[in-house]
């Protein structure tokens, strides 16, 4: 299963009808074009439009339903739930909304969960990493400073450090988050990246260094600290693209 970036980025559609199915009614219901509270058109109706069989089709209710996104009801039809009780941690729901176009406040409140949850992985692989998961956050940390970086590569590469930085941590449930950080660089990347700017790459391998080398010293405030910098950096760039004349007064 290709991952948010890799989809992101490639652009890739989905293969399997029952896949395409589960994408394009998961894009309709974030679009509004099936509101919160609507019923979804008939079984035959739907059929029809995606061509394919009512087994696939129920199949692909369900896995709406499974990502909290419709509800069945007997003798009405599959209701659209409120926005509230979708799992907003699902990578397909959060690649569906960058599909239909997401706005400051949904990248904002991402970068608010990984000052929560990517601060505290910090800290914690400051005391748990192994010398040999140091070494190789290390490594990934250096390699973003590939001056010959796209704003493609760069994203994967950022991505795989902060992975490693979760999974050094030592804490299973941490390592399910992998999915909003995407979310999050994704974001970043469809928005601006260091790329474009002079000195943007070393910056941002910079700050990432820096963090690896508070793990190193076992330092956990410094980890912590470190990592909330990086990622205050990487929503103020978010702000920018948003407010690009705000941006300039400053």
């Amino acid at each position: 299963m290709k991952s948010l970036l890799d989809t992101v980025i490639s652009k890739t559609p989905k293969r399997t009808s029952h896949a395409q199915v589960v994408d394009q009614l998961g894009k309709a219901i974030v679009s509004g074009e099936f509101p919160v509270g609507s019923i979804l058109p008939g079984d035959p109706e739907l059929a029809l439009r995606f061509r394919v069989s009512r087994t696939v089709l129920r199949e692909a209710m369900k896995t709406l339903a499974a990502k909290g996104m419709v509800v069945p009801r007997a003798r009405i039809g599959t209701r659209v739930t409120p926005r509230k009780d979708w799992n907003l941690f699902d990578a397909d729901i959060l690649t569906w909304h960058f599909a239909c176009g997401v706005d400051e406040d949904f990248l904002y409140h991402l970068s608010e969960v990984r000052l929560a949850f990517e601060t505290h992985a910090a800290a914690l692989a400051a005391r748990n990493a192994s010398d040999a998961e140091i070494a190789t956050m290390m490594r990934l940390a250096v390699a973003m400073g590939d001056a010959s970086h796209t704003a493609e590569t760069l994203a994967v590469a950022d991505l795989k450090f902060h992975l490693a930085v979760l999974e050094a941590s030592g804490n299973p449930f941490l390592r399910t988050v992998g999915g909003l950080i995407e979310a999050a660089l994704v974001g970043v990347f469809k928005l601006s990246s260091p790329t474009d700017e002079k000195g943007g790459i070393d910056e941002v391998a910079r700050n990432h260094i820096r963090i690896v080398e508070e793990i190193g010293r076992r330092d956990e405030l410094g980890a912590r600290q470190a990592m909330e910098y990086v990622i205050t950096y990487g929503r103020n760039r978010i702000q920018k693209a948003f407010n690009p004349d705000k941006s300039a007064k400053n």
